[in-house]
């Protein structure tokens, strides 16, 4: 038997305390399992914007999607993690990753460092949150036991084995950062690529007890009767990509609500994905399909 499904929404806009208390109580209103907030800069801090969610809302579980480890010292990202999940009622869902976009860190004033410094210090900090996070002496204390879960996200091999090793929940973008961009610029990936990911993935998870849970962030959902005319935007910045391909992308759920609701259900068939993220500016059109779906 597959998972049941959970669904999330990424909160990336900041807003003064009263919107922000409003669109958190929306996504709650609209079944959402977890409200996610990213890491970058000019979006909200994570870790304030999370406990603020959790003073207004119930049910929802509040994660990270994903922390961007090269910004924190993991002695002090230890703290932070266990005062949330304190303060969240053992809510909290951390999410890490590597981080992919240069010019924040020259903003920050922070070494950016190769692709295999960055992974080689996310895999430093989920082995000191391990340890920190895991002694008796350590203060604060998280509720969770025997540790907040983890998601990471990340492409590239050595990402794909820690994520095998570690991970609670598998993260996957459907976009892989575009060679030489120093903004963060993403391009899709195909069908059959994201599938050799996860299978790669799956290879590399064999021997786990338990097995993660596999998220995947979506990039658009449209409600529309007309397929074609809502991506034609995105095929223009797609050069080479026809319309029926970019129909196709794993990211995008296009079409009318019997529709998406069949694509999210295929996406779980092909992939094994039983937890789906959508952006904020999508939550109200993925509502019916959380009403639909949400726990089957």
């Amino acid at each position: 038997m597959p998972r049941p499904f959970r669904f999330g929404v990424s909160l990336t806009g900041p807003a003064p305390a009263g919107d922000w208390h409003a669109k958190c109580r929306r996504a709650e209103e609209l079944g959402y399992d977890v409200i996610h907030v990213p890491d970058h800069l000019g979006m909200v801090a994570p870790f304030p914007a999370l406990v603020a969610a959790a003073a207004v809302t119930e049910r929802p579980r509040l994660g990270t999607f994903v922390l961007n480890t090269g910004f924190w010292n993991p002695a002090l990202l230890a703290r932070e993690v266990a005062t949330a999940d304190t303060l969240t009622g053992g809510r909290l869902e951390l999410g890490l990753g590597a981080g992919y976009v240069q010019a924040e860190h020259d903003v920050a004033g922070l070494p950016f460092g190769s692709p295999r410094e960055r992974v080689d210090h996310l895999r430093r900090t989920i082995e000191e949150l391990d340890r920190l996070l895991g002694s008796d002496d350590h203060q604060p204390r998280p509720v969770q036991k025997p540790r907040v879960p983890l998601m990471i996200g990340g492409n590239g091999d050595r990402m794909m084995q820690l994520t095998a090793e570690h991970a609670d929940i598998a993260a996957f973008t459907g976009a892989r950062p575009v060679p030489g961009s120093t903004t963060g610029r993403l391009a899709p990936v195909t069908p059959t690529e994201l599938e050799e990911s996860v299978a790669r993935y799956r290879r590399l998870a064999e021997g786990r007890a338990e097995k993660a849970e596999l998220n995947l962030l979506l990039q658009m959902v449209a409600v529309t009767g007309d397929r074609a005319a809502a991506v034609r935007p995105l095929v223009e910045r797609l050069p080479g990509t026809t319309v029926e391909q970019a129909l196709d992308l794993p990211i995008l759920l296009v079409g009318t609500v019997e529709q998406i609701v069949a694509q999210v259900l295929a996406r779980r068939e092909r992939y094994g994905f039983t937890y789906l993220t959508v952006l904020e500016p999508y939550m109200e059109a993925f509502a019916p399909i959380v009403a639909e779906l949400g726990g089957r």
